[in-house]
């Protein structure tokens, strides 16, 4: 087992007032072509994953949000204590992405939420936090409305 410590992570399913998704997709050669993602990274040394989630969205994406939902969080794998921190954000105002010069090819579009899920199902996201948000946000339980700050 590997002594690198893992930081926790934070993904954001970002939803706009027609209910459009904020989806990023970029070229990945060694995993066989270009995928989508949500707006979502490590967090930061001192962030709670809400703080991260809120820095991600505003770089990755260019989007600030008024309103969150947590959808839960999962192990990222058995051998680490890290967790993926799971959002949903509404009352969006859209600005200028952030983006570092890793994530330079980063491309922002926006779905309808039954295409980004249509999506995840077929494959489309290369990592499994995206899915998974979008599944628990098209799938809302009376908790998670409440849970807005």
């Amino acid at each position: 087992m590997s002594t690198e410590v893992m930081r926790d992570a934070s993904v954001v399913v970002a939803r706009d007032e027609q209910g459009l998704v904020a989806l990023l997709s970029a070229d990945f050669p060694n995993h066989g072509g270009e995928f989508l993602f949500l707006p979502g990274g490590r967090r930061e040394y001192g962030e709670d994953p809400l703080e991260c989630a809120r820095r991600e969205l505003r770089e990755e994406a260019g989007v600030t949000a008024e309103r969150w939902h947590p959808l839960g969080a999962f192990a990222i794998t058995l051998g680490s204590t890290a967790r993926v921190h799971l959002f949903e954000a509404h009352d969006l105002t859209l600005g200028a992405q952030e983006l570092t010069e890793t994530e330079e090819d980063f491309k922002l579009t926006w779905w309808p939420m039954d295409d980004a899920v249509q999506a995840a199902r077929e494959g489309r996201f290369l990592l499994p936090a995206g899915p998974l948000a979008l599944f628990l946000a098209d799938h809302p339980t009376s908790e998670n409305q409440a849970n807005t700050r």
